[in-house]
């Protein structure tokens, strides 16, 4: 009912954020971590910070996610948390066992000003790290960024603390991932594997966060990049990284650090997405790309042709994380659909840039916002505004959708009210066919729900 109230008026706001189309930098964290094998996420701050970012994982994923906490007090809160962190590092090897503790701070930690390097030193020196144990820590304020600048940090502090350069190169390539779900992980590595190309893929969350039920409970499940595959990043061939804002700072360090050269491609969603993803991996690994790969684009190409009618100028308003946000916006374009509203919640002028030079062709009539002022409230002011056909984001859609009567496609994070999303794939030529399905659903049932009895068809 309250959305009901929203007005069609848009004004420009400075100091207030009505519904962030983001969440905060350690929920990201956590999930890196979550895709290094036997590492234990450990949130530097209260009880409630990381019962919030383990719930927020635990919704979306269905799967119960483990992570330790610093546990402040009002006077950790004061004099700093550099004590409950050596005794929690000390607690969790004793307890828990990981072979990795993954440290990230919290807005509360990084207002008081703890030093993480200086207390992990610290907790070294005064032997609380097993032998062949170690702690890997990254600055997440909250307060800044969102999760996707969390899961950057986090994803550039393994590769600065574990990879290493002998300087006997290893035919293989890097893939660094960005935020996508378990099952897309699977499909990068799945696509690697028809090239024939040996890969480390880092972070990966498949056999993590879609672990099957067989009746034992496993605090470290099997998959998860093994400490020593991230060791090896340093001798490979290249890197591939996917997705500017989640793996553009640990490419460039473990370039700076190994003498790694890698390439920046999108998250491989859609059609010319996908070629740019597959030929990165083809030029990195120095093979051909086998006649299976361009089959299963060709069965892309085909179900586009097949259903364009149903897609033709159809106007959608979409919101989520910028490295997903972007490849999408150009895969709706080139199927003759109109992206006219796009909001992300993660800062950086780039995005707005970019995604108006993929718009301003065919949908010059774009609005993009991002960053502080980029939320859910502006959405639906601007769908208040002129109407569109069909909704692409995260969970939190669903009330403007109801409140319109609009198509919605839930793609993102977090999706906590429907499943399938962490097993089904939505990269790569099959993912993208994936994605058509699901988006032809929607508009077919909103075609069929709304039809006069004179005009509602069988076939369609």
């Amino acid at each position: 009912m309250l959305l009901r109230h929203t007005t069609s008026e848009v004004k420009e706001r400075k100091a207030l954020t009505v519904n962030p189309a983001k969440t905060c930098q350690p929920v990201g964290a956590m999930y890196a971590a979550l895709g290094v094998h036997g590492c234990l996420p450990h949130s530097h701050g209260s009880q409630g910070c990381c019962s919030y970012h383990r719930s927020a994982l635990t919704r979306h994923y269905k799967e119960p996610v483990m992570a330790a906490t610093s546990s402040f007090t009002e006077g950790s809160s004061v004099f700093g948390g550099q004590a409950n962190l050596l005794q929690a590092i000390d607690n969790i090897f004793g307890i828990y066992d990981p072979d990795i503790i993954a440290v990230h701070s919290t807005c509360l930690s990084e207002t008081i000003g703890d030093d993480l390097g200086q207390i992990v030193k610290k907790a070294l020196d005064d032997g609380k790290i097993p032998e062949g144990k170690f702690v890997v820590q990254a600055s997440t304020p909250s307060y800044v960024g969102s999760h996707v600048t969390g899961y950057a940090n986090m994803l550039e502090a393994f590769v600065k603390y574990f990879s290493f350069n002998t300087d006997e190169k290893k035919r293989q390539v890097n893939m660094l991932s960005g935020w996508v779900e378990p099952a897309d992980m699977r499909e990068l590595k799945r696509l690697a594997g028809l090239m024939d190309l040996k890969t480390v893929l880092l972070p990966d969350t498949s056999d993590v966060l879609d672990t099957p039920m067989d009746g034992t409970y496993k605090m470290y499940p099997k998959g998860g990049t093994t400490r020593e595959e991230i060791v090896s990043m340093g001798d490979s061939m290249r890197t591939v990284a996917m997705g500017e804002w989640a793996t553009e700072k640990a490419a460039i360090t473990l370039d700076n650090k190994c003498k790694v050269p890698f390439s920046m491609t999108d998250v491989p969603i859609g059609l010319k997405a996908t070629d740019r993803f597959i030929q990165a991996l083809s030029t990195a690994g120095k093979v051909s790309i086998p006649d299976c790969i361009s089959d299963e684009r060709g069965k892309l190409v085909d179900v586009i042709t097949d259903m364009h009618q149903y897609l033709y100028g159809k106007r959608v308003a979409l919101w989520g994380d910028p490295d997903t946000l972007l490849p999408l916006i150009e895969f709706l374009v080139d199927i003759d659909m109109k992206p006219v509203y796009v909001v992300s919640g993660t800062p950086g002028k780039k995005f707005s840039k970019r995604a108006m030079e993929i718009l301003e062709a065919k949908v010059p009539e774009a609005k993009v916002r991002n960053g502080a002022s980029a939320d859910m409230f502006l959405m639906h002011q601007w769908i208040k505004e002129e109407p569109v056909d069909l909704l692409i984001g995260n969970t939190y859609g669903k009330y403007i959708a109801r409140d319109e009567g609009i198509p919605f496609v839930r793609s993102g994070f977090p999706i906590i009210d429907r499943i399938g999303h962490s097993y089904f794939p939505t990269v790569g030529y099959m993912g993208g066919i994936r994605l058509l399905e699901s988006i032809l659903g929607v508009i077919m049932d909103k075609i069929d729900a709304t039809s006069p009895e004179e005009s509602f068809e069988l076939t369609m």
